[in-house]
């Protein structure tokens, strides 16, 4: 009897430890490539954060610590709080653009959809959508922009004109017909 609660005390322990536990299972890797457009928007941001925005920070900081008592100094620990945030994200922005594939060509298959490509579909209801895949670094400010990582794009990726998809989406199956496919004319740097 005394084993038998010690085995189940055991199993709890281990359950409750991995419960609480600090390790998250990494993320997917995503995507790797990027428009010309969407790198000059990372590099710019890259450059904002390192040359303009870090400096201003740390000299707010450095002038707030001279004031004395940091521990009740609201600049100093928001302006340290600021610095670990843009630390961050420089580290995240060097990462990727470190290893960022920069497609500026279309295909030579202009009649299929891959990476860049502007995809007019229409609807089951018979409405007309347009969208552009991009890279999971640039959809959300391109307009029409959808991730190439997306549900949507990756059942797009390949596909000819006038095929017809179906994707399963949080709303149920939806079913698209490709009505146009267009590579947008790549603006020279």
């Amino acid at each position: 009897m005394v084993r038998l609660q010690a085995v189940r005390h055991c199993t709890y322990d281990a359950a409750r430890r991995t419960r609480l536990s600090r390790y998250r299972p990494p993320s997917p890797q995503s995507s790797k490539y990027i428009t010309p457009a969407g790198e000059s928007r990372l590099r710019a941001e890259l450059e904002e954060l390192w040359r303009v925005e870090r400096p201003r920070v740390t000299q707010a900081v450095a002038a707030a610590a001279a004031q004395g008592d940091r521990s009740e100094n609201a600049e100093y620990t928001y302006g340290k709080r600021r610095l670990r945030e843009i630390d961050a994200r420089v580290r995240h922005l060097r990462k990727r653009l470190e290893g960022m594939v920069v497609v500026s060509r279309p295909p030579s298959d202009p009649q299929r959809v891959f990476f860049g490509a502007r995809v007019t579909l229409e609807t089951q209801a018979g409405e007309q959508r347009v969208y552009r895949i991009v890279g999971p670094d640039e959809f959300d400010r391109e307009p029409g922009g959808i991730s190439m990582d997306a549900p949507l794009a990756r059942a797009l990726l390949g596909k000819p004109l006038d095929a017809q998809i179906a994707v399963n989406l949080a709303g149920g199956e939806q079913r698209y017909v490709v009505v146009a496919i267009e590579y947008p004319a790549v603006a020279p740097a």
